[in-house]
């Protein structure tokens, strides 16, 4: 998983312009020297995928110092005559890969995959971001116990906040002394926003589209803040707020999953052989039953509080609807449960997640102030506001934070976003707030749905759909922003 990839070549690019600690003017162009392509390495499953590797400064403001590898893939366009450039892409995270994911883009086997006509006019390109995977990767050396955690810890009481600020310090000061941690400062989005630009040079391009889900909308509002005449057609899928992943994105997936959950309480009560309530009310009643009951007895392992992390994760998608009710229900009697597939490297995901996390913005570090926001957030957000508002590593990190791009009006009017009303990830109202920021640059297309990600893969709607396949294969956007309504399934 961490060994480079024996297909690279060194890359001469040149230096980048510096600014003040926020930022950095647009890179200037240099001539690309041309890449090795080859296999991709043997946990990217795709024979369509050639891979190579680019080097980039660990840190820009030295530029001609160390260097760290970015793997990078493509999937060439088959169609030269229709071919307007290259489409980076990003599936979101931090901490996910995204080496093998134009791969994924255009396997005809998936229900959605990237239309043949935005094949034909890109070369799609992905890559695994600094810190992740094939790119440099960083470790916080975490345990079986930290693992087993999760996301969004739910702590039951004041004391419980205690407990867990002691884990989550032990977390940072894991990361902050592991064998990558001279990394730990330099894995932030900004600095892969400039590992975007290198990647462009070294395919020779003037400008870059770009197709980024999640954690990716950040990503790619940020590199299109920085480099503003290097940014062709940029879509971005499942909104954070211009501010990225901070504390005040996590607070919100307690407002996500409130959003979302009547959608999974409405298919279960329309699906009486789960015996989990006849009605969305005896559903949403057996959630709370079954977090109580799980709470003081534990089965199988799950506790209350995985079974809310597990409840939110699987609210991704209605593809994993039936799976998370037959796991209530076999919760429910005490029967075997449905097998879970786990990620190859969970170190890695985990680790370079909280880097990038704890990196790009300041959180609270008040142990008080969680305690005040877990028993608010309980209260507001019965379904996981205590597990959305409870204290995480970033309390504790030590690395230096750069200042945060701020993201506004300024540049071409080339973006489209395209949002689920209902998403329990990127809720709604940080999309509105990233739309305001962005003013006339850019447009936004609604779908009236839950789950997370509205474009391709597991894309419902086919107005939104149609909508962003559109910009992304003739650059022709909605006049004004754009909601489309509910589709019959």
């Amino acid at each position: 998983m961490r060994k480079a990839l024996s297909a690279a070549l060194a890359v001469a690019v040149a230096a980048v312009t510096m600014a003040s600690v926020g930022g950095m003017s647009e890179a200037t162009t240099s001539s690309a020297v041309p890449l090795k392509w080859g296999p991709c390495p043997a946990d990217v499953l795709s024979p369509v995928l050639q891979c190579t590797t680019i080097p980039v400064p660990l840190d820009y403001r030295e530029p001609e110092g160390r260097k760290i590898d970015i793997a990078v893939s493509r999937v060439m366009s088959k169609n030269p005559s229709e071919r307007r450039g290259v489409l980076l892409t990003n599936p979101g995270g931090p901490g996910g890969s995204g080496l093998g994911y134009p791969g994924l883009l255009v396997n005809p086997a998936v229900p959605k995959p990237l239309p043949q006509v935005v094949q034909d006019r890109y070369d799609v390109i992905g890559f695994d971001p600094r810190g992740v995977g094939h790119s440099a990767p960083v470790t916080c050396d975490v345990t079986p116990e930290q693992i087993a955690r999760r996301n969004l810890w739910y702590p039951e009481t004041a004391a419980d906040v205690r407990k867990d600020a002691r884990v989550a310090q032990a977390m940072a000061r894991q990361c902050a002394t592991s064998e990558t941690a001279a990394l730990l400062p330099h894995i932030t989005t900004a600095n892969t926003a400039r590992d975007m630009d290198r990647i462009r040079q070294a395919l020779g391009e003037p400008k870059i589209s770009y197709l980024g889900t999640s954690y990716g909308t950040y990503l790619g509002a940020v590199y299109t803040t920085l480099f503003l005449q290097r940014s062709d057609r940029f879509v971005l899928d499942s909104n954070l707020g211009p501010k990225g992943f901070d504390h005040t994105a996590l607070l919100r997936t307690a407002v996500g999953m409130q959003d979302r959950f009547p959608d999974f309480a409405k298919f279960a009560a329309a699906n009486p052989q789960y015996g989990l309530g006849r009605t969305p009310q005896q559903v949403r009643a057996k959630y709370f039953e079954l977090a109580g009951r799980l709470a003081n007895k534990p089965v199988q392992g799950i506790d209350g509080s995985l079974f809310r992390g597990i409840t939110y994760d699987s609210l991704y998608s209605d593809v994993g609807l039936p799976t998370l009710a037959a796991l209530w229900q076999a919760l429910d009697k005490n029967q075997p449960l449905p097998p879970e597939p786990q990620p190859a490297d969970v170190d890695n995901q985990i680790s370079s997640r909280h880097h990038v996390l704890c990196g790009d913005s300041r959180w609270p570090k008040s142990v008080r102030r969680y305690q005040r926001d877990v028993a608010a957030y309980r209260l507001a957000y019965p379904l996981n506001g205590a597990g959305a508002a409870n204290i995480t590593p970033c309390a504790y990190w030590s690395a230096p934070v750069e200042r945060s791009v701020r993201i506004g009006d300024r540049g071409p009017s080339n973006i489209l976003m395209v949002q689920n009303t209902r998403d329990p990830g990127t809720p709604l109202v940080g999309a509105r707030e990233l739309r305001k920021a962005f003013g006339q640059r850019a447009r936004m297309v609604t779908a009236d749905q839950g789950g997370h990600g509205a474009y391709v893969l597991l894309a419902q709607n086919t107005c939104a759909n149609d909508t962003v396949t559109t910009f992304l294969a003739t650059g022709q956007r909605p006049q004004h922003d754009r909601a489309c309504p509910a589709e019959p399934r």
